[in-house]
């Protein structure tokens, strides 16, 4: 039998990313339990993300629930702005725009990319189409590329990239702004050891480096679930949704937890970097979820070394094999 680690190609060995830093939980009530007395941790935790050379931050218009809404791209706009200026210099802020059904035609998003700048202060580089209207609504798409399209030419946000499209949409939109003598800067996809379908030959990370195309990895950790030790005895359950994905996918991950903890004894690194360095290994920038500063230190201390090729191998065919696998994105594009 053919092995399984074949299915996922070998990454260019030139290619090596650094670690962008996710803010899905700055707001987010249902999921991630936010209360705004945690803000002054936040604070900390981008102040010491930055100190540690950190620069890419990824956000998004509808992070935040409830009456928390556009809280994600407030605090990271506050945080920002009390910078000194040559560190603000220094950073690549990203949010990403939800194509929302009443968010129609090629000013779609005007109002919607108006109000995400206010929030983030004027501090904004790179817009994003948060997902692709390709299953539910294709005629949505097209004017709304047009019109992210047209921020980037008119000088308003400095580069455009995409989330949650797969290769066929990729290509398409590639195009689609390669017409107009634009370019694609990034793919944003959910890829993580239990999540490791783009990187199949058929998968958007073949595309990416083809094209040129910048991939960012969301969910890395899986929510949590790769940054804890294998047995049922020494996990810790989150309360709320988290708490049932990790009922109903912890016990079916041991084998992939023990070779990840095997790997990060050998380096003498967390289980949450075997999984960061995982990503990196394959070419893509993960984007590491943190909200207090030990969450920093650790995600910048796992970009000070790289797995060798053979722990690589290892961990592709243990994900492979794997029994469990996280939920798909149901707007994720073919």
């Amino acid at each position: 039998m053919a092995d399984p680690a074949a299915i996922l190609p070998a990454p260019e060995s030139s290619v090596v990313t650094g670690v962008g830093v996710g803010t899905w939980a700055w707001g987010n009530q249902f999921l991630w339990g936010y209360d705004p007395a945690q803000d002054e941790t936040l604070a900390a935790c981008f102040r010491r993300a930055v100190e540690l050379g950190l620069t890419f931050f990824d956000t998004a218009d509808s992070y935040g629930t409830g009456r928390y809404g556009g809280r994600s791209e407030s605090l990271l706009g506050d945080f920002v702005e009390a910078l000194p200026p040559d560190r603000r210099q220094r950073l690549t802020v990203a949010t990403k725009l939800a194509p929302f059904p009443w968010r129609l035609g090629r000013r779609g998003f005007e109002g919607a990319f108006e109000a995400s700048r206010r929030r983030l202060r004027g501090h904004l580089d790179r817009v994003q189409l948060h997902w692709s209207t390709a299953r539910y609504a294709p005629w949505q798409e097209g004017p709304l590329l047009e019109g992210l399209a047209d921020l980037v030419a008119a000088g308003r946000v400095g580069s455009l990239g995409v989330s949650n499209l797969g290769p066929r949409r990729l290509r398409q939109v590639h195009e689609q702004l390669e017409r107009r003598g634009l370019r694609l800067a990034s793919l944003q996809v959910q890829l993580s050891l239990l999540a490791p379908e783009s990187l199949a030959d058929q998968g958007v990370a073949p595309v990416c480096r083809e094209l040129g195309i910048e991939l960012l990895a969301y969910s890395p950790l899986a929510l949590g679930l790769l940054a804890q030790p294998p047995g049922e005895a020494r996990a810790e359950r989150p309360p709320g949704p988290r708490g049932l994905l990790f009922r109903r996918l912890r016990p079916r991950i041991q084998p992939l937890l023990q070779t990840m903890e095997r790997i990060a004894t050998s380096h003498d690194a967390p289980m949450a970097a075997v999984a960061i360095n995982w990503c990196r290994a394959h070419g893509a920038l993960p984007l590491v979820g943190m909200r207090r500063p030990d969450q920093a230190e650790a995600a910048a201390a796992a970009a000070t070394w790289c797995l060798e090729e053979e722990e690589r191998r290892d961990l592709d065919r243990v994900a492979l094999r794997c029994e469990a696998r996280m939920p798909a994105n149901p707007f994720q594009s073919g």
